[in-house]
């Protein structure tokens, strides 16, 4: 996005287009970044490149995933707000798949949070300092080195336990028989317990679109309620607002 542009002394521009240059024919670690911002593409891919890196980029959530198979980056510096899938579904596609810097403008804690419970190591927020942006990309690298391909195993809450690997959800020791939109609707809950959450973002997070309509998510959470009756966690309804998966006791 446009907001929070950061802007360099064109001196600092030209010494890193110049290195950018003698390290051009390296065989670097690729890092893809995407942003639909072109100011805050080019300004990253700069420094990236002179700190030795590899750099592909993509204007927006189609194109990164493109980008994504057809380069296979070590790490993808990923914008929130994007056209096309958002960093957040983005996100919850790759997770696991590589390490995932989020660059985001907004300044709301709940949209940082959710990025990293969906899959997201690190993220900068906008306005940034260059040179910190590429300290973090060499530090998730340094701690992610050896994990990329791992998904993200269990997420507990309460008494409930979903193995996003077998799709599978337990109340205890009894299997939860749900649907794959409703495993995919307690996942995204399960990320965020006690959180509110609207139904856009919960069409976001579990349908990886906000085309369907708020009724949409009523029915599954309404299914998803019987479900989960003696489950040790319930979804409570935010009037005006929401919902949000609380754990009993």
């Amino acid at each position: 996005m446009g907001q929070g542009r950061i802007v360099v002394p064109w001196s600092m521009a030209d010494d890193a287009t110049a290195a950018a240059g003698e390290l051009a024919e390296m065989d670097e670690t690729c890092v893809l970044v995407a942003d639909d911002d072109e100011h805050t593409v080019e300004l990253v891919a700069l420094y990236l490149r002179r700190a030795g890196y590899r750099v592909e980029t993509a204007c927006d959530g189609d194109d990164t995933l493109r980008k994504v198979k057809e380069t296979q980056p070590a790490l993808i510096v990923l914008d929130i707000m994007m056209p096309g899938p958002d960093g957040l579904q983005i996100c919850r596609k790759l997770h696991g798949r590589m390490p995932i810097l989020l660059l985001t403008a907004r300044a709301s804690d709940i949209d940082r949070i959710a990025g990293l419970r969906l899959g997201a190591d690190d993220y900068v927020t906008k306005p940034f300092n260059p040179d910190e942006l590429v300290a973090r990309v060499g530090a998730v690298l340094r701690r992610t080195a050896g994990t990329t391909g791992k998904t993200m195993q269990r997420v507990r809450v309460g008494g409930l336990t979903l193995d996003a690997d077998c799709r599978e959800a337990r109340a205890g020791d009894r299997p939860l028989p749900l649907t794959p939109k409703e495993f995919d609707l307690l996942l995204a809950f399960s990320h965020l317990p006690n959180v509110v959450l609207d139904r856009d973002r919960l069409l976001d997070l579990a349908w990886g679109t906000s085309f369907y309509g708020h009724r949409t998510v009523d029915v599954h959470v309404a299914r998803l309620r019987e479900k989960l009756s003696g489950s040790g966690v319930r979804i409570e309804t935010v009037w005006g607002t929401g919902y949000r998966l609380v754990p009993e006791g």
